[in-house]
Formats: structure tokens, sequence, C-alpha cells
């Protein structure tokens, strides 16, 4: 009898204990998610306000920025050159979020993320990888690309191919 009680007790408290697992990463997770959220949300406002040193302390030290041009791959410092004369005007860009996915490495130290964006390109979407650095996550990628809807791909392509055959061919050398 006592030891049926004795296993009935423990495998009561290994549930429990699965359980309480269970409950606390859906609640760190969720936790995360709200940070990860805040940081490129962050990222929007502060372009939107022009605030360059905020802006760019939301970036990992070693980033890359991945803009709308194929020749547009730019480290932190490429990227703070870049940006640095629009944000000095007043005005950068005026991003809004209409739809974010946020998922997460198993070891809880990367997120990585794809939203819809409202912009003054009309839809784009934003992608990219964030990294946990000293408590605080930091972008590590941001990918920035103009959708383009395949209804007129084709009208598009007439337009761009001009202006990016001899890039193609520059990079097939």
């Amino acid at each position: 009898m006592k030891k049926t009680k004795l296993f009935l007790f423990l495998i009561l408290l290994t549930g429990l204990s699965i359980f309480v697992n269970g409950q606390s990463k859906g609640f760190y997770e969720n936790v995360q998610k709200k940070n990860v959220n805040k940081v490129l949300d962050d990222l929007n406002t502060f372009a939107a306000n022009a605030d360059f040193n905020n802006y760019f302390d939301l970036f990992a030290e070693e980033s890359t920025f991945i803009g709308t041009d194929a020749t547009e791959v730019w480290d932190k410092k490429q990227f703070m050159d870049y940006s640095k004369p629009h944000f000095d005007k007043g005005k950068a860009w005026n991003f809004t979020s209409l739809e974010r996915n946020i998922s997460f490495s198993k070891d809880g130290m990367y997120a990585w993320f794809d939203e819809i964006l409202d912009t003054q390109m009309k839809i784009c979407r934003g992608s990219g990888v964030l990294e946990k650095v000293g408590g605080k996550w930091k972008i590590k990628q941001y990918v920035l690309s103009m959708t383009v809807p395949n209804e007129v791909s084709d009208q598009v392509i007439k337009i761009k191919a001009p202006l990016e055959d001899g890039y193609i061919q520059k990079l097939q050398k």
C-alpha cells in the first residue's frame, strides 16, 4: 500500500512538474515576444522621429542591413553613413508594422521575424534576426523588401530589367 501511494505521489509530482515547466516556458516565450516586438516597434518609431542614436543602438555592432536595391548590403557603419543625411533632415522613414511573426531558437538566444509593413513605398516586407546580447535583444540582420503583386510583376520586370541587367552581368563575372 505504501509503495502504491508513493508511486502515485511520484506520478502526480512528475505531472505537476511537467505542467509548471510547460507553463513557464510559454510565459517566458510570451515575455520574449513582447521584448522583440518592442525592439522592432521602437525601430520604426525612432526612424519616424529621426532619432539616429537610439535607432542604431538597436543594431548589434556586427550587423547587416539589406535594402530594397540589390546593391544595398551594408554593415552597421555603412548603413549609418547612408542613413545619417536622412536623419539629419529631421525625417528618416515612417514604417508601420501591419502583421508580424516571431520565432525563437531553442536556446532562446536568437529570434527571427517577418513582417508586413505600411511604408511610403506601399507594402514592404521586413525580415531579420535578433540576438540576445548582454540581456538585450539586438538586430543582427534586417532585410527590407518591396513586394510586387503577381498581377503586375511582368510590368515591373520590364521596368527594372534595363536598370538591373548591367548589375547581373557584373555579378556573373
